[in-house]
């Protein structure tokens, strides 16, 4: 069995629209957060910039909440814009859904593979494993994997997940012997 990995290379861009430039994308470039206190409620955004005119525009990411409400080590990383924290949070669907934007992933994954073995008995089995939840169609990956057409992979392929659907959770497949 071999093992495939589909690795995050950075943090994905924005399909968000920009209200100076109309520009369809935007980063959060470093990773910064604003935190905002009124009296002992807080707000807290993530700072994204566009692609293209490089104006600042905040992400809602707690709205007049409590103070004491937030655990105190997610408090200091927003203080001291953590990285591991800002990925976690442009990665949230529900902040996604509230600030009304997707994410671009084009160019940032990667997909690491053992070296190819084609001397192995056939059928190959291949285990797919996601670190991040990077959406992808699985013939494409495949195909990109292989070194093969997408047609080849939709004929030599054989696995219980939808090949041209969308997915971002792990994945087994088997590969068959060409004619």
């Amino acid at each position: 069995m071999l093992s495939w990995v589909v690795r995050r290379t950075r943090l994905p861009l924005l399909s968000l629209r920009c209200v100076d430039c109309g520009s369809e994308s935007a980063t959060t470039g470093e990773g910064r957060f604003r935190v905002n206190a009124n009296g002992k409620l807080l707000d807290v955004w993530l700072l994204v910039r566009c692609v293209s005119c490089d104006r600042t525009s905040k992400l809602t990411v707690h709205e007049r909440a409590p103070v004491r409400s937030l655990d105190p080590a997610e408090l200091h990383g927003y203080r001291v814009n953590d990285p591991e924290l800002v990925a976690s949070r442009l990665l949230d669907p529900l902040l996604a859904r509230r600030n009304r934007f997707a994410l671009d992933w084009t160019g940032a994954w990667r997909l690491d593979t053992p070296p190819a073995r084609l001397d192995e008995a056939w059928p190959v089995q291949v285990d797919v494993l996601f670190e991040d939840p990077v959406p992808v169609r699985p013939d494409r990956l495949i195909a990109h994997g292989l070194g093969l057409s997408r047609n080849e992979v939709l004929r030599r392929i054989k696995g219980d997940i939808p090949l041209r659907r969308t997915t971002n959770a792990g994945f087994t497949f088997t590969v068959m012997a060409g004619d």
